[in-house]
């Protein structure tokens, strides 16, 4: 029997869906690559047996504990349906419903495509007015040029400077610390009207 998997989110470029059980070898892959791992791990690769027990449960788990609202998805082309990387628009774990992370890791090579900013804006988009939420975040090291230049593209401000968690000190550039950026859905909605 043929299994439909439904979108999560749709843009001109990608589609958004959640992973299954099976999908652990993608994730693997994904951080196996020191250049999308240079502001996460200094490099490192995260170890397949953490992926397939702690990473992809964790991720699955989220579908359940959010009612599918919110988590962290599969991003694939739409147009041939090559896996490009993650996505995620989910509160903290414990965290309020209505303030949530945008996140993302995408394959080195889908950088430079603009994937980061076409389906971050649509996941703002969704958030505001899909999901009842009030702020969405993203944090970023400082030397993360690539992706504070996303979030300034999808209109997130800088709102706080943060410092290296302990177990990020070996990364490069972790004496710089980083950034909290946000967009609060009243700033989304005066920039909406500007634009109509």
């Amino acid at each position: 029997m043929l299994t439909v998997v439904t979108a999560y989110l749709q843009t001109d470029r990608v589609t958004l869906r959640r992973f299954g059980a099976d999908d652990a070898d993608l994730l693997i892959e994904l951080d196996s690559d020191p250049a999308v791992m240079r502001f996460l791990s200094g490099g490192e690769p995260t170890a397949p047996e953490l992926v397939r027990e702690r990473d992809l449960p964790s991720i699955l788990a989220g579908y359940d504990r959010w009612a599918g609202a919110f988590g962290l998805f599969a991003a694939y082309e739409t147009a041939g349906d090559a896996f490009v990387g993650w996505f995620c628009l989910r509160p903290e774990r414990d965290g309020p419903l209505d303030e949530v992370e945008l996140g993302y890791r995408l394959r080195q090579d889908a950088w430079g495509s603009g994937y980061a900013t076409e389906v971050s804006s649509a996941l703002v988009t969704k958030a505001f007015t899909d999901l009842g939420v009030r702020v969405v975040w993203g944090a970023t090291m400082a030397l993360n040029t690539a992706s504070q230049h996303v979030m300034e593209k999808v209109v997130m401000t800088v709102t706080e400077a943060l410092e290296t968690p302990d177990d990020m000190l070996a990364v490069e550039g972790a004496e710089l610390g980083g950034y909290r950026y946000e967009i609060t859905r009243e700033q989304w909605e005066a920039r909406q009207a500007l634009r109509s």
